[in-house]
């Protein structure tokens, strides 16, 4: 963990020096600040979307499983937005973008389906233990 920690700074500093190369000092601060601007702007409104849809999912009484996932990685994007630096903040940016988003979202989703346990899944009936064989929400709601 430590040396994936250290790899990340690297990155980031290269990223700064390669940026401050091509623009300058000044135009290299311009672009953080107008990155951090634009990003933190675009996670509220994204964050307020992903709010609202999940009360009318909540609402019409489906599964709001999609809304929680999109919260989470608004929540994401937006935290690595506020970290100083361009790989972040593009990873960030890319989050918070409806577009990118949905596709780390199937696959963060496709990730929980394989890890989650499908065959040991019980449920109690009467203080009886029983194999549950309904189909898994998560599965349906593709």
């Amino acid at each position: 963990m430590a040396a994936l920690f250290l790899l990340y700074v690297v990155a980031e500093v290269a990223a700064v020096w390669a940026v401050s190369s091509a623009v300058g000092i000044l135009g290299m601060l311009g672009l953080l600040i107008v990155g951090a601007l634009f990003g933190s702007w675009l996670a509220r409104r994204e964050g307020a979307r992903a709010a609202r849809a999940f009360m009318t999912a909540a609402r019409a009484g489906r599964s709001p499983q999609t809304e929680v996932t999109d919260g989470m990685l608004v929540g994401l994007g937006g935290l690595l937005i506020l970290v100083p630096g361009f790989l972040s903040d593009i990873a960030g940016l890319l989050l918070l973008l409806p577009p990118s988003r949905a596709v780390v979202r199937k696959a963060w989703l496709r990730r929980v389906e394989k890890r989650m346990p499908s065959a040991d899944r019980v449920i109690v009936v009467d203080s009886e233990v029983v194999q549950d064989d309904r189909a898994h929400p998560v599965i349906e709601g593709r």
